[in-house]
């Protein structure tokens, strides 16, 4: 179906918007164009990936079937339907509908999903082929690169991963992932506490210590030592520069669990837990401290308020289902 000059304007602006995370503006535009073309595919695949962007995977699942009901082959709404499968832990069936959307869309960041889809599901040899197919054509492309590095480091294929971030280097020296990666990998071969003395030596640097990476892989290596208040510090220092990072929360948190410090940890999980409900060792961990500590309550309103954010989490209603059931068993044995 073929766009009005309306709509045109306004999907072109929404896409404007979308590239700027102007996210509510950019469904604005799109709703506005869908008034006059509310059959039209593109602009519900449009939306939809609006909402993907926004994790209101509910709603970009509802259009994407939508569309898929009318054309089964349609290469945007089958990667939404990867995205959302992917983002909900479910591999199996994200790998399925980003196949079929890479036999009709042959832009390789389809194939990317394909390839880090098979890397999650720890099908190394299968990923790396397919990001070889791709950097046939484009051998200096960083995402296809770094996700090669990424395979190549859970193959433990150490010194071929460090020859791919030295390539990506040379593309982009400010990369701070990069650095750090090269970092961790050059430390391989020294013991742990010479790894860690180098690296707090280059966090004082002062082109380092705004790098959050950096701090992050120290709280790292910390960590690993069993220095756990010596890691949390530096997670939270990575987590100050760089906080939209879950990762560095999930850390410190894990930090604190390990120093028996619950209320520390409960906080700095429960942070890194509405960001990524699907992360079930985070999700695990909250449930150990709340229920040890007498603080199920707690525990359930930290779910709800989750599950207001993530409504198509399944088993976060499972969780919350259980949960409930247990504070009932609790005030009847009180």
């Amino acid at each position: 179906m073929k766009l009005t000059r309306f709509s045109r304007i306004k999907w072109e602006k929404a896409v404007d918007f979308r590239k700027r995370g102007q996210f509510r503006e950019a469904e604005d535009e799109l709703k506005e164009a869908l008034d006059e073309q509310p059959e039209s595919p593109a602009l519900r695949a449009s939306l939809a990936q609006v909402y993907l962007m926004q994790e209101r995977l509910l709603e970009a699942r509802v259009l994407a079937e939508s569309i898929l009901a009318e054309d089964p082959q349609y290469p945007e709404a089958l990667y939404v339907m990867g995205e959302i499968f992917f983002r909900q832990e479910r591999m199996e069936e994200a790998l399925q509908y980003y196949r079929q959307a890479a036999l009709k869309d042959k832009r390789p960041y389809i194939t990317l999903r394909v390839a880090r889809t098979l890397r999650r599901m720890e099908q190394y040899e299968e990923a790396l082929d397919t990001l070889d197919s791709l950097l046939l054509h484009q051998k200096d492309n960083r995402y296809f690169l770094k996700e090669k590095a990424l395979v190549l480091n859970r193959m433990k294929h150490s010194e071929a991963a460090l020859a791919v971030y030295e390539d990506l280097r040379k593309l982009d020296p400010d990369d701070s992932f990069v650095r750090k990666e090269i970092v961790r990998l050059r430390g391989e071969d020294r013991s742990r506490e010479s790894t860690i003395e180098e690296l707090e030596k280059v966090v004082s640097l002062p082109s380092q210590k705004d790098d959050a990476q950096m701090h992050g892989l120290l709280g790292q290596k910390l960590k690993e030592a069993g220095r756990l208040r010596e890691a949390a510090a530096a997670f939270h220092e990575a987590g100050k520069m760089a906080p939209d990072n879950s990762y560095f929360a999930k850390q410190e948190g894990f930090c604190y669990y390990g120093l028996g410090e619950y209320p520390e940890a409960a906080e700095y999980l429960s942070r890194a837990f509405q960001k990524d409900p699907y992360d079930y060792y985070v999700k695990g961990t909250l449930k150990k401290i709340y229920t040890s500590t007498g603080r199920t309550k707690d525990f359930i309103d930290l779910l709800e308020k989750t599950l207001k954010e993530h409504p198509e989490n399944v088993k976060l209603m499972g969780t919350l289902h259980g949960m409930k059931k247990r504070l009932e068993k609790e005030e009847r044995e009180t």
